[in-house]
């Protein structure tokens, strides 16, 4: 069986987001993030603390417009 597959269960990886850093760098708040992007503070918050469920691209976007940087700033993955 291929060793990539999704089939076994094993250990795929992390995703790490680095949203608090970038925003604390930028002494921007996740009520101020929430206003500028037009998402829930809920939602600010769950980037912030890197505690995302599920992507929304559209709010990604918005982060990424925001904190006027690229997807790849604000996460990565390591196997």
């Amino acid at each position: 069986m291929n060793n990539n597959s999704i089939f076994e269960i094993k250990d795929y990886g992390k995703v790490r987001f680095h949203v608090k850093e970038i925003m604390d760098s930028k002494e921007l708040t996740r009520s101020k993030l929430a206003k500028l992007a037009n998402i829930r503070f809920e939602v600010a918050d769950k980037w912030y603390h890197g505690n995302i469920e599920r992507m929304d691209i559209d709010v990604l976007t918005r982060i990424c417009f925001v904190l006027d940087c690229q997807i790849s700033d604000l996460m990565t993955y390591t196997k």
